[in-house]
């Protein structure tokens, strides 16, 4: 999956203790999968500091980790239980992460939000109003990768190449999804658990430099035995 880092210049490498303490998922190298607003974002961290600003786009292996070999949280949109973990980052005053997550991805609080979060500390309002404002607030995304370990999920994309092994498994979980009328989260668990998934991700496999067709095929035949 491709994902996006708006900023005043463009990234070459990440290094984490650079990033910016006190964010609404603690300390880490923020992308979102919304290109336009990795630009909007560019463009006003880019003002601040007299240049045009960069987007620099990255690969996210979304689906080429086992779930047991990371610590992660999602949030598929806004929630009580956001506004909480939001809240406990930005109110973090020390050096440490408040969490023990490697990658925390969900909504954004944009500086609207922010404004209210700041009134809901406040008690100018109330968090059962403050979460009913935020069902009317448009759909926003953010990956924070927090840990070191959780950097070798992501890369800069490799021009050269034409089908990555990234692209050909989210191809094909949305294949297996199309298909089968079936959720994301089952079509990545048929897939990550088949000897076909053991194939493509084996270095010295030609698989990985098929499209992704010829996997799902095997996928297929696999499945049918």
């Amino acid at each position: 999956m491709k994902v996006y880092h708006g900023s005043y210049t463009e990234i070459f490498e990440i290094d984490l203790f650079k990033c910016e303490k006190g964010k609404d998922f603690g300390q880490g190298f923020y992308v979102t999968k919304n290109r336009k607003h990795a630009e909007e974002w560019a463009q006003r961290i880019g003002n601040r500091n007299g240049t045009a600003g960069v987007v620099t786009e990255f690969e996210f292996g979304k689906y080429l980790y086992l779930e047991k070999d990371f610590c992660f949280l999602r949030f598929a949109d806004y929630s009580e239980e956001w506004l909480d973990f939001v809240v406990l980052n930005r109110s973090n005053k020390t050096d440490n992460l408040v969490h023990d997550y490697d990658f925390v991805e969900g909504p954004i609080a944009d500086d609207k939000i922010s404004r209210r979060i700041y009134d809901y500390l406040d008690r100018i309002v109330s968090k059962i109003d403050f979460l009913n404002e935020l069902k009317y607030h448009e759909p926003t995304h953010q990956i924070c990768f927090c840990t070191v370990k959780s950097l070798q999920l992501i890369s800069k994309p490799n021009r050269k190449s034409i089908s990555t092994v990234e692209t050909i498994v989210e191809n094909v979980v949305m294949q297996l999804i199309e298909d089968n009328k079936i959720a994301e989260e089952e079509a990545v668990n048929i897939f990550c658990n088949s000897d076909t998934f053991v194939q493509l991700t084996d270095k010295n496999s030609e698989l990985n430099k098929k499209d992704w067709i010829e996997t799902y095929k095997l996928l297929l035949g696999e499945l049918k035995r």
